[in-house]
């Protein structure tokens, strides 16, 4: 594993040695690596813990309380491990995870190198490549762009130099079809892929070469007749994609993470277009629908209410969206219009994740009044996961049911609020799924979740006892200060804002004797 490691830091290493822009000089001394090999691991190790790893001592923590006597467990932050430490529980793990965490590590080197690069040569930079590192800013990029790419039937493709790479504005935009498989994994049957003149480069069927349990026709647009004959594997599409991206090229898309987690693909030169704009009334961690984006950005709409989705029309969609933002900027927030919910949808409760052994007709237990489960899910199957409408007779009943269940108060993936619940089976197991409204009042209000428990309006003063603990506190950290502050700042007085110059005087040459006495004698306090 160091071997790997180290050849993985001197090949890229080399790649930033020739990344300056000025032929025939040596790189800028201040561009190197802007953290060393030990962050690097930091990650590795972070991205184990998230996929639940675990070598031949098990996972992280333990690994930790196996061979580390003194802390064990309980200083597991990666960031406060040594690269000794780090670079041993790596070592755990077979020789093919080795492999790589070594590509991993290349990754992250050049994802570095990039953004220092941007930082010392922002000239250098074109626009779009400012749009790949807009995406990798955004706060949810590093939760969704973190793919399983150890696993079998991945590709993890490279970016080539840095410097080469950071004046490119190539693009291509993706979109793909989905359907559902018997084994409850999604599988490519549709990809397409164009430029930056909107011609497209491919448009292919794809055979996901297993049983399909549902094509979802209605939102694919892919029927079971159209995929009579077809002969292209996921293997030959990715082989396309990587000829195609083999120069760094940028790969645009909306969603794009998802795009890649269906094909298998594991690439860093991505535009995000849910990504690179700001809504005025969405939460940070939400993003509008590719529809509901054209439509507050391009003025027009990429299909009807209820009509499939187009796939060669929805990579189009994407790629004009990159090329109105790169035009007009978009800087400031744009309003996303809410989405349009039917009357009959109104009295409905959203019940989603729920694992498929859980009969929907169990559900009705945990909701007050007439409530009737929705049994056709079939089309809302999603690998170990469905989800169902629970009906009532009108919208009080609903607001009603869902203020009295019982539950975590969490947001979806659209930052809209719904909890998170439990259900007791009669044979005593635990069932957690989620919960929420199909229609709010109001986005941006509503939608907020309070952190902290609000203050009560009754009793705005703090109680007496409470008061006397702050007090003291102040003290011992006023006393702290003294003792490390060679020039501490006279504290405001509370009661007489302009005191009289001989008194403030006097207060400042106590202050001197009390804080000389105090150096001495609390030597241990600055130590």
């Amino acid at each position: 594993m160091a071997k790997r490691l180290a050849a993985a830091e001197k090949e890229v290493g080399a790649s930033r040695a020739a990344s300056s822009p000025r032929t025939g000089q040596a790189s800028c001394p201040r561009f190197a690596h802007p953290f060393g090999l030990r962050q690097v691991l930091v990650e590795v190790v972070r991205f184990t813990q998230k996929n639940g790893l675990r070598g031949c001592d098990g996972g992280w923590k333990d690994f930790l309380a196996r061979n580390d006597r003194k802390f064990g467990a309980s200083v597991s932050d990666p960031r406060k491990r040594t690269r000794d430490v780090l670079l041993a529980f790596l070592q755990t793990f077979s020789k093919d995870f080795q492999k790589y965490f070594g590509k991993l590590v290349k990754r992250h080197k050049e994802r570095s190198a990039v953004q220092q690069y941007m930082t010392d040569f922002p000239d250098e930079v074109s626009p779009e490549q400012k749009l790949v590192q807009l995406t990798a800013e955004h706060p949810e990029y590093r939760k969704h762009y973190c793919f399983p790419s150890y696993q079998e039937g991945w590709k993890v493709l490279r970016i080539g130099e840095v410097s080469s790479l950071m004046s490119s504005s190539a693009m291509l935009a993706i979109d793909c079809e989905m359907v559902l498989c018997n084994d409850g994994t999604e599988a490519v049957v549709r990809v397409c892929v164009v430029d930056d003149k909107l011609k497209a480069k491919l448009d292919i069927l794809v055979n996901p070469l297993k049983t399909i349990a549902d094509y979802r026709t209605h939102i694919t647009g892919v029927s079971k007749k159209d995929l009579e004959g077809v002969t292209s594997s996921l293997v030959d599409v990715q082989k396309s994609l990587k000829r195609m991206l083999s120069k760094g090229n940028i790969l645009i898309g909306h969603s794009l993470h998802r795009d890649l987690c269906a094909l298998k693909i594991d690439y860093s030169q991505v535009i995000d277009t849910a990504y690179i704009f700001k809504y005025a009334n969405l939460p940070t961690t939400a993003s509008p629908s590719l529809n509901s984006l054209c439509k507050a950005t391009l003025g027009y709409s990429v299909r009807e209410e209820g009509e499939p989705h187009n796939c060669l029309k929805d990579a189009e969609a994407a790629m004009n969206l990159v090329l109105a933002k790169l035009k007009n900027g978009f800087n400031d927030p744009i309003e996303i219009a809410a989405s349009s919910v039917t009357e009959s949808d109104v009295a409905k409760l959203l019940a989603h994740r729920i694992p498929v052994y859980l009969p929907c007709q169990e559900l009705c237990k945990i909701f007050s009044g007439n409530p009737n489960i929705d049994d056709k899910i079939d089309s809302r199957i999603r690998g170990e996961f469905y989800s169902t409408c629970i009906s009532f007779n009108d919208l009080d009943e609903v607001e009603k049911a869902f203020e009295e269940l019982d539950g975590q108060k969490t947001k979806d993936s659209g930052g809209r609020l719904q909890k998170h619940v439990l259900l007791k089976r009669d044979n005593g197991d635990v069932v957690s799924f989620y919960v929420r409204k199909m229609v709010y009042d109001s986005w941006p209000k509503q939608l907020e979740v309070p952190k902290k428990r609000p203050e009560s309006a009754e009793d705005p003063e703090p109680k007496k006892e409470h008061a006397e603990e702050v007090q003291q506190k102040k003290k011992r950290s006023n006393f702290v200060r003294d003792t490390e502050d060679p020039e501490p700042k006279r504290p405001e007085p509370t009661k007489d804002p302009e005191p009289k110059k001989d008194h403030a005087e006097g207060v400042q040459q106590k202050k001197k004797r009390s804080k000389k006495h105090t150096n001495k004698e609390n030597v241990s306090v600055v130590e």
